[in-house]
């Protein structure tokens, strides 16, 4: 890498976010044994991979100038659909991803129609959209957990286990793949297709995108349709490492997906983001987390910090908007 480059990264918003991380690391490592450790930061992958994949979707929808907060709930119905449906018919793996990839289409599809159509606030929408789909499962299921699951999904994966000398056993889960499997999904749309690149124009300008001759239709249900695809995905980790479907686990999750994606650089207004910064947000929040767990400080201080980066983000918006005449400019 060239002396440019290297000063190029040093300007930008991931390098710091890389910098408090690694300072971080080496604060907790002193302060405990067992921070830096294989087993530790397996754990830290699987117990994140949820939020991180929410993220990525989420990701896309923020560049493209819109939000979407109904994440939770649909991932909530995927899941109760999928596995009570493998339960009555014993459906396999292709079974559960078809019906939970499927359930995220028909929302993320529905989303994007109101919100194009109708051009009303997505913001709006997604919470009507939420409240809709939760209500809706916890009549249905009137909150009852599903515990009986096949054995095969309880197995999950373990893929490339290795064991230590001391006889503990590392391997790649279901989570895991998973959770990389979205971030690699998002980097190939964002930045080798391009309709990627039609993403960040649209979020940029929604006008020149539009005197461009952009199909804004087809970019809407693109970017509401992949989120739901990342909840269907997110849904199966969820579900598979809780050992249970929980029709009211997930709901409630979504400032912090939306702090991690922030966090990483994603402006609220539209046009900006990246893959590696939503992935360093997501890694910040989760040594936080971890850390303040390890030196037995209450989590309550985390929420706060999700907060404080909330407050922050739209702060920052509004003032950008501002500064740029846009603060009159409805999400789409």
């Amino acid at each position: 890498m060239s002396s440019r480059r290297k000063s190029g990264f040093r300007r930008t918003h991931e390098f710091w976010l890389l910098s408090v991380i690694v300072l971080l690391c080496v604060v907790l490592s002193v302060a405990t044994r067992g921070f830096l450790t294989m087993r530790n930061f397996l754990d830290l992958l699987t117990t994140n991979a949820v939020v991180g994949i929410f993220g990525a979707g989420l990701l896309v929808v923020l560049i493209s100038g819109g939000i979407d907060i109904s994440f939770t709930a649909t991932a909530s119905v995927a899941q109760y659909l999928a596995l009570t449906f493998a339960n009555k018919y014993g459906f396999g793996w292709a079974g559960v991803f078809v019906i939970v990839v499927l359930t995220g289409v028909v929302v993320g599809a529905f989303n994007g129609f109101i919100i194009y159509r109708f051009k009303v606030n997505s913001t709006i929408v997604s919470i009507g959209t939420l409240n809709l789909l939760f209500g809706l499962l916890m009549w249905i299921s009137n909150g009852s957990y599903i515990s009986n699951l096949p054995d095969w999904f309880l197995k999950g994966v373990d893929w490339f286990d290795v064991t230590n000398a001391s006889g503990d056993v590392f391997y790649v889960n279901l989570q895991i793949v998973l959770l990389v499997l979205s971030f690699a999904m998002t980097w190939i749309l964002l930045y080798h297709t391009n309709i990627g690149r039609q993403i960040f124009a649209l979020g940029g300008n929604p006008e020149g995108a539009q005197r461009l001759a952009f199909n804004v239709w087809k970019l809407h249900l693109i970017v509401y349709v992949y989120m739901g695809i990342m909840a269907g995905l997110a849904s199966v980790a969820q579900a598979q490492l809780a050992q249970s479907v929980i029709p009211a686990s997930l709901v409630g999750k979504e400032l912090d997906v939306v702090a991690a994606v922030v966090l990483g650089g994603a402006s609220l207004l539209g046009g900006s983001g990246s893959v590696v910064g939503t992935m360093l947000g997501l890694a910040l929040l989760a040594v936080m987390q971890n850390g303040l767990t390890v030196m037995g400080v209450s989590s309550y201080w985390l929420q706060f910090f999700v907060g404080l980066v909330i407050v922050w983000a739209v702060t920052l918006t509004a003032m950008e908007a501002r500064r740029t005449g846009m603060l009159g400019r409805v999400r789409a």
